[in-house]
């Protein structure tokens, strides 16, 4: 992708954009509501044309040859689109003759799909019988059906549990070792540091840095953190400015960052009972936060 440009009603909701996927590679997009993430992804599948800019998947150009181009492609939407009147297998089996597979080639795959999905005892089970979670893998599954080289993953773990999302995630990275590549967008920040190689950070539709999470944190916030909350937080601020590199406040928290937090932990002691006090490692969020700022986005 270089230099792709989309514009609604003369407002540019994607601002020049150049990245591309490696063979074997999760390639992450973070960014707030509204960055332009989904659009970017409807860009590169050929679903919207863009305004400026040259794109190839799978070394063809889009949107000329997308259709072409997205038979070699999976893809996992932000929202759910199972047939709500097929069962788990049928669903599987319809999808694969959008791919040219015949139904003897599509059962063959379904048993190894199921497996994948832990769906192995819910190949006749309809779409209102399954958890969300497994509604959610069934969509991956689904995706994977004309073994695709590469994956389109918009937010696949929104909504769901601790345990579905750790599975998808070991999923994801049995697919990563196989060769394929995938391109995720996601909300959450462990679930971008553990699965993607790098990852590009949104907003406004603009590039504001790409790299690995570990050269991202490296690179724009301190390695130490002490969230300070409670009924002594305006103290507590006072306390923590002369001995934090940078300290930034979020409603009743206090955000203290720094190299060597030794300091300003003893700066905070004399407050006692009037705050709680957390001390961790930078992550990812803190990256997200800084690049992006801390006010709510619709």
């Amino acid at each position: 992708m270089r230099g792709l440009t989309k514009r609604y009603a003369g407002a540019e909701v994607v601002r020049g954009l150049d990245f591309e996927i490696r063979r074997g590679e999760c390639y992450g997009i973070i960014g707030p509501n509204g960055a332009g993430k989904t659009t970017t992804i409807r860009l590169c599948l050929g679903l919207s044309r863009p305004d400026a800019g040259d794109m190839l998947l799978m070394g063809l150009p889009v949107p000329a040859q997308a259709a072409r181009a997205r038979m070699r492609v999976g893809v996992v939407t932000q929202f759910d689109s199972l047939d709500p009147d097929f069962t788990v297998r049928e669903n599987l089996l319809v999808y694969g003759r959008y791919f040219g597979l015949s139904d003897q080639q599509a059962r063959q795959r379904i048993p190894a799909l199921l497996e994948f999905a832990a769906l192995e005892g819910k190949a006749d089970a309809r779409m209102q019988e399954l958890s969300g979670g497994m509604k959610r893998r069934l969509s991956l599954a689904r995706a994977l059906i004309h073994d695709p080289a590469l994956i389109f993953l918009d937010e696949p773990t929104t909504g769901l549990d601790p345990q579905a999302r750790h599975l998808i995630w070991e999923r994801l990275k049995g697919l990563l070792a196989q060769g394929k590549s995938i391109l995720l967008t996601t909300h959450f920040m462990d679930e971008a540091e553990r699965l993607c190689e790098r990852l590009l950070v949104l907003d406004h539709g603009r590039r504001l840095d790409e790299d690995s999470p570990q050269a991202l944190l490296a690179r724009h916030v301190e390695p130490r953190v002490v969230e300070v909350y409670g009924a002594r937080v305006d103290d507590a601020q006072a306390l923590a400015q002369p001995h934090a590199e940078r300290v930034e406040r979020s409603g009743d928290t206090l955000f203290a960052y720094a190299h060597d937090p030794s300091a300003l932990l003893q700066a905070l002691q004399p407050l006692g009972d009037g705050v709680r006090v957390l001390h961790r490692s930078a992550n990812l969020e803190d990256v997200f936060l800084k690049l992006t700022g801390r006010q709510l986005r619709d």
